[in-house]
């Protein structure tokens, strides 16, 4: 027998549905449904999807659009560590009512640093948004992505909404699982150059950024934004890491300036950074909140023995 779900949250229930689609006429017709079932029910719908997905459901929906808060996920999503808070965010401004979102934080032509991150993030709606009333749905093109990305969506959502059918993922695994095995080896860069840093010494170090930044193709607004997610950094590794720690600094072929700060620290909770701080939490979290709204991607990966951030801004 087929277990099936619904897409509708009971009080205090969490939904995380994939649905996998393979037509566009199938895509607008799942996801406008489903937006137009919340604006029946007078649930605040937002969807954050690729543009031309946008334009779709605009057309799809007609007037219902209207009711409807948008965002393009390439924007939005363009680091994966900065959509969960946007989620969090909308659900917030509605208490008491059973939000509806569409996500789609994946599409063709994602890195696979980026898919790495985003499959991350999936995993972590479902620790973040545990106990609430919300329905998160996820599109997938099965026919476009991977096949270890369409594997991962049914690890990280318990339901799945596959040819036509509500399904229970017999796939869904623990979110600590999935984030375990997105933790694949950073690749070396071809060359970098290196500082050692410690308390009493960012400001120096801050400067051997800036003057390095000089030569990559970022314009100044882009060269300031990442000078101060190293600084944010940096003064997280003082604080938190042991006192000291190390900056490598590099470009890619594409120009991509890249900075990576290690330390002797840990990661105790996974969501840092992927929140918003409250106004009231004092400075927990909020310098890695600040590095993820300011970089293209935040890469972490947290060991036994240390703490890696890599931080991408593209020119």
């Amino acid at each position: 027998m087929t277990n099936t779900v619904t897409t509708a949250p009971d009080a205090g229930a969490f939904v995380h549905p994939a649905l996998f689609y393979r037509t566009p006429e199938e895509y607008v017709s799942r996801v406008g449904g489903f937006v137009r079932a919340a604006l029946r029910a007078e649930e605040p719908a937002f969807v954050a999807v690729p543009e031309a997905h946008l334009d779709a459901l605009r057309e799809w929906l007609g007037g219902d659009a209207e009711g409807v808060d948008f965002a393009d996920m390439t924007v939005l999503g363009r680091n994966p560590g900065r959509i969960l808070a946007a989620l969090q965010v909308f659900a917030d401004r509605h208490p008491g009512r059973a939000a509806r979102i569409v996500g789609e934080p994946i599409w063709a032509g994602r890195s696979r640093a980026e898919t790495l991150e985003a499959t991350r993030h999936e995993a972590l709606i479902n620790t973040a948004f545990a106990g609430r009333t919300a329905t998160i749905l996820c599109p997938y093109d099965v026919t476009t992505l991977p096949e270890q990305v369409v594997a991962d969506a049914r690890r990280t959502h318990p339901t799945l909404i596959e040819d036509g059918r509500d399904l229970t993922s017999p796939a869904y695994v623990d979110p600590a699982v999935v984030c375990a095995d997105c933790d694949e080896p950073l690749p070396e860069p071809v060359h970098a150059l290196t500082f050692r840093y410690a308390a009493g010494h960012l400001a120096q170090t801050r400067r051997h950024a800036q003057d390095w930044l000089e030569s990559t193709g970022l314009d100044r607004t882009r060269r300031g934004d990442l000078v101060l997610a190293i600084s944010e950094a940096t003064a997280n590794s003082v604080a938190h890491g042991g006192d000291t720690g190390t900056l490598r600094l590099w470009t890619t072929e594409h120009g991509t300036a890249i900075a990576e700060i290690r330390d002797n620290g840990h990661l105790a909770d996974p969501l840092a950074g992927r929140r918003r701080p409250a106004l009231t939490s004092g400075n927990g979290g909020r310098g890695l909140w600040m590095i993820h709204q300011l970089c293209d991607l935040v890469e972490i990966r947290a060991t036994a023995t240390g703490l890696t951030l890599r931080l991408h801004l593209a020119p």
